[in-house]
């Protein structure tokens, strides 16, 4: 699997503001990417130091539109610890 396929975005969100604070960066990935894989993509991409990397799998919710009953899809989340003193500049608006 290409680096660029493993990473598709990353989640900006609440809490994944809060966990940035911490050192940890949230982003959706490829479902078949395992955490090697990920940790790997993030160290090359960004150019930092990845101390671990945790997966979730999201199930998708039930969604009704009027009468019809429907499905978000499911997607693979990871969260990735950098060093101490790492930053991802993309994600600080520099």
């Amino acid at each position: 699997m290409m680096l660029e396929d493993v990473l598709i975005e990353p989640v900006l969100s609440e809490k994944a503001t809060l966990l940035r604070e911490e050192g940890k960066y949230v982003f959706k990935v490829a479902p078949a990417a395992s955490k090697t894989e990920i940790m790997e993509a993030v160290r090359k991409l960004f150019g930092v130091k990845v101390v671990s990397c945790t997966t979730v799998n999201v199930r998708g919710k039930l969604k009704r539109i009027r009468t019809r009953a429907g499905r978000t899809s499911d997607w693979k989340k990871a969260i990735v610890r950098l060093a101490p003193g790492e930053t991802i500049k993309v994600f600080e608006g520099v």
